[in-house]
């Protein structure tokens, strides 16, 4: 739950810091600019909130690992939700207005994070999870898209050590194998999720696992 928080705060900081400039540089998910990714990101807040009082009474059919679905074909950008983001953060027109929706929507999901019960079971996408898990696993998302937001900014600080290792720790449970002690934390997961291609070296280490990459979560 800490780790949650500890994430989603790295990455709302990491956004108020940028420049108006930044906002109109290409980020890390195919077909987005950064300021369609931080939209995405208001919209994530907005599904955080949601689920932490959408409480369900039966057991849990999900965890942590298995919240993630794994795709056959990486995002094109052409996915009409995909291309729903890219107008609405149009439709921000200036970057101060998405930075205040932001920190307003984003301060609130946080707070209801440090507010759950980690025990208390939650239902999203037709799925039941505890806090704790469905927490967890937003880790991976903010970590994930921390790295997509510094992608072409090199500026923009990296994602806390911990959150990288966990998140990590949890694509490494979602391949069902893990990646060479070799590769960084920032490596396995820019690798293992497709954000870039491994070189000739990492694909060697990588061995058998090399086939199954990348995972494309959703």
């Amino acid at each position: 739950m800490d780790l949650f928080s500890h994430s989603w705060t790295a990455l709302r900081t990491a956004v108020a810091e940028l420049s108006d400039e930044d906002f109109a540089q290409p980020s890390g998910c195919t077909g987005w600019l950064v300021r369609d990714l931080v939209c995405h990101l208001v919209i994530d807040a907005q599904d955080v909130l949601i689920t932490l009082v959408t409480p369900a009474d039966t057991e849990p059919t999900r965890d942590a690992v298995s919240y993630w679905e794994v795709a056959d074909t990486p995002p094109t950008g052409d996915d009409p939700l995909d291309a729903l983001i890219v107008r609405l953060a149009a439709a921000y027109e200036e970057p101060w207005l998405l930075k205040f929706h932001l920190d307003d929507v984003g301060s609130a999901a946080g707070r209801a994070a440090d507010l759950a019960d980690p025990a208390v079971r939650v239902s999203t996408r037709d799925e039941v999870l505890t806090a704790a898990d469905y927490l967890t696993a937003y880790v991976l998302e903010w970590t994930l898209h921390h790295l997509d937001l510094a992608a072409h900014l090199p500026d923009v600080a990296e994602p806390p050590a911990e959150g990288l290792a966990r998140s990590r720790e949890l694509l490494e449970q979602i391949a069902g194998a893990a990646f060479p002690a070799s590769f960084s934390d920032k490596d396995a997961l820019l690798i293992g999720t497709g954000r870039r291609p491994p070189t000739g070296a990492e694909k060697s280490d990588l061995a058998d696992l090399a086939a199954r990459l990348p995972l494309i979560l959703g």
